[in-house]
């Protein structure tokens, strides 16, 4: 699959991106939960659209960060986030 393909297939799937000072990108997809939390999925990407990262944030009902779930390069699980 051309670059472009790639490109602009993960335009369609994920609402927002950021353009990278590397010429990769992060796109990000923010989903409601039913309990008042939400999760934003985050894929970041090289130059050429090769995924390097892809990740989910759990954010509670005041929207405070309170948990990561790193899924690619490598499933890490759920990593809660202490608070301060």
């Amino acid at each position: 699959m051309s670059v472009q393909k790639k490109r602009n297939l993960n335009e369609r799937k994920f609402s927002e991106l950021e353009d990278l000072s590397d010429g990769g990108r992060r796109y990000f997809l923010e989903v409601k939960g039913r309990h008042g939390w939400n999760a934003r999925y985050v894929k970041e990407v090289d130059a050429d659209e090769e995924t390097l990262k892809f990740f989910q944030e759990i954010y509670n009902d005041k929207g405070v960060l309170v948990e990561v779930h790193e899924k690619f390069p490598v499933d890490k699980g759920h990593r809660k986030i202490k608070e301060e």
